[in-house]
């Protein structure tokens, strides 16, 4: 009899261990999977810094040498040297600076208004906003060109910069939904003591909504830092190209320079990954927590 029991008392501190291997399973798998995807997009990238180091010869060899044999880091002071680099870097550093400026400060004084202010006609404007996502930036491209060449805007920084200050409603959407779970309260205690929608805006909303705004930046400095299509329809000479533009100038019409583009490619791409890990933080969580109120 003893021994039944202490056989029952075995099975009983085991069976928690098993129930809990079988609750993290999923957990296991999700992460395991996460982690696999996670590599496999890794690959260009760590291809491309392998590339900037290598000569040109290495580059096609196969089997892929993923460790350059011998290093040579004098492709990035080639690359710098070779094109106006840090010309293309400052008109970069101009149009995203400004596209950043005008997205935060139109993008969230709409979204404070469609999230928190009461007017007639407030829920058909903000739907007529969200219908405009429908349109491909090439349907109205030629309208805008047209527009610009009129005001005398081609080749200038102007084109690039001035539509962020008129609002973007991907972000509107994105902040106006992150304002919306703000407590209700703050605003009314705010008004009981005489302060205004714009005081209210700036220091109650603007402070609360730290993620969402950040996740904004996030997306528009990736999106003007690597735009291509935008610099190249509206920029004709060579002091003002970007970086994106720049980059085609290691590309000739029989040869391409490989090792300086990819170097090149690396300059470029830093600034945004150390924007994203600097705020993924405040990215993450502007995210997840944007559509959790209607």
């Amino acid at each position: 009899m003893a021994r039944v029991t202490a056989q029952i008392g075995s099975i009983s501190r085991r069976r928690p261990v098993a129930v809990t291997l079988a609750r993290q399973l999923p957990d296991t798998i999700a992460f395991v999977v996460a982690c696999a995807w996670g590599i496999l997009f890794l690959i260009p990238f760590i291809w491309m810094v392998s590339s900037s180091l290598k000569t040109e010869a290495q580059i096609f060899v196969l089997p892929i040498q993923w460790i350059p044999k011998p290093f040579q880091p004098g492709n990035y002071v080639e690359a710098w040297n070779d094109v106006p680099f840090a010309r293309y870097f400052l008109n970069t550093a101009i149009i995203t600076g400004a596209n950043l400026l005008g997205t935060l400060l139109s993008c969230s004084l709409a979204a404070f208004a469609f999230a928190r202010l009461r007017f007639k006609g407030r829920d058909t404007l903000f739907f007529v906003t969200l219908m405009t996502m429908m349109l491909p930036g090439q349907v109205t491209l030629v309208p805008q060109f047209i527009l610009f060449r009129q005001l005398n805007w081609i080749n200038t920084y102007l084109p690039l910069v001035i539509p962020a200050f008129f609002g973007n409603p991907f972000y509107i959407f994105l902040i106006r939904q992150f304002m919306l779970t703000i407590p209700g309260e703050l605003e009314e205690a705010a008004r009981i003591d005489g302060a205004s929608s714009l005081h209210i805006f700036a220091r109650i909303f603007v402070p609360l909504a730290a993620p969402a705004l950040v996740a904004s930046v996030i997306f528009s400095f990736m999106f003007h830092w690597n735009d291509f299509f935008g610099p190249l329809v509206y920029l004709n000479s060579d002091e003002m190209k970007t970086l994106a533009l720049g980059l085609d100038a290691f590309k000739g019409e029989f040869t391409n320079q490989w090792h300086l583009l990819m170097a090149g490619s690396v300059m470029m791409l830093l600034p945004c990954v150390v924007v994203f890990f600097l705020a993924q933080r405040y990215f993450i969580e502007g995210v997840v927590m944007t559509g959790l109120k209607e």
